[in-house]
């Protein structure tokens, strides 16, 4: 495959070393940066490559630490806060000052907290099932109500419930955990997003974002409390059928039709 590059950038964040595995393509308009989600790697996203209608943006992907083709020094230090600085690192290796936002589950969270950050810099946000209420957090607040001796023990029976989850594509999703996943990260990365979930009021972070933003959800998790009062607060909804928690894999010509859509019209 020509139509992407990929590269491995160096970094130094909190005294620890990242090797990051990227995905990337320049073009004439401003790059979408894609961040995925707990679980998943930078390849969620290639598929921009077969998007006919977005050939001419720029993107940029890569495997947060603790995930996919990374490495990282210390997996204890990886957490949402240290996932912002990292793709602050990232864009700045990159020399990319003005972006669109594309984050999923985690990802959407980190994406988030840099765009409350740095909202001067961000052309629109596409938050795919990102934590923005206590409620989002079906997965990660799995940390505190099945306690585990070791951070091994918890990700193996985390992985078994994923397995059986009656949510679309839970099984697919479960399958590839350990291949995608540092079992040691897992704990540092939950127990953040519990945290901010909880008590880093992001329902008002994410409706303060002064530019074009666009929350996709599947249709079974439709009945979201706040879809409708972020919808009246100017937040364009995108409903992807036959989907839980992972368009990118439940439904994936839907979610990039409503991504193409969106970006197209800003």
């Amino acid at each position: 495959m020509t139509e992407f590059k990929k590269q491995s950038i160096s970094l130094t964040i909190d005294e620890v070393e990242l090797k990051i595995s990227t995905i990337f393509r320049e073009e004439e308009k401003p790059t979408i940066l894609f961040l995925h989600g707990f679980g998943s790697t930078k390849e969620d996203y290639a598929d921009i490559v077969r998007q006919e209608q977005l050939s001419d943006y720029s993107f940029l992907a890569y495997d947060a630490p603790g995930c996919g083709e990374t490495v990282c020094s210390n997996l204890n230090s990886v957490s949402i806060p240290f996932l912002v600085k990292t793709a602050l690192g990232v864009l700045a290796e990159m020399e990319i000052e003005k972006f669109h936002l594309v984050g999923h589950s985690m990802g959407g969270l980190t994406a988030l907290m840099l765009a409350d950050q740095y909202p001067e810099r961000v052309l629109s946000f596409i938050d795919i099932e990102g934590n923005i209420a206590p409620e989002d957090c079906f997965l990660s607040r799995q940390i505190i109500d099945y306690p585990a001796s070791t951070p091994e023990e918890f990700f193996e029976l985390f992985i078994e419930r994923t397995l059986h989850s009656p949510a679309y594509s839970s099984p697919l999703y479960s399958a590839s955990l350990r291949h995608k996943v540092r079992a040691q990260a897992v704990p540092g990365i939950f127990q953040s997003m519990v945290h901010l979930s909880d008590h880093g009021d992001l329902m008002t972070r994410f409706l303060n974002l002064p530019f074009p933003k666009m929350f996709m959800y599947g249709e079974q998790n439709k009945t979201l409390s706040y879809l409708d009062h972020i919808e009246t607060h100017g937040v364009h909804l995108s409903e992807i059928p036959e989907c839980g928690h992972f368009p990118m894999y439940a439904n994936p010509p839907a979610m990039w039709r409503d991504i193409v859509q969106f970006l197209n019209q800003i």
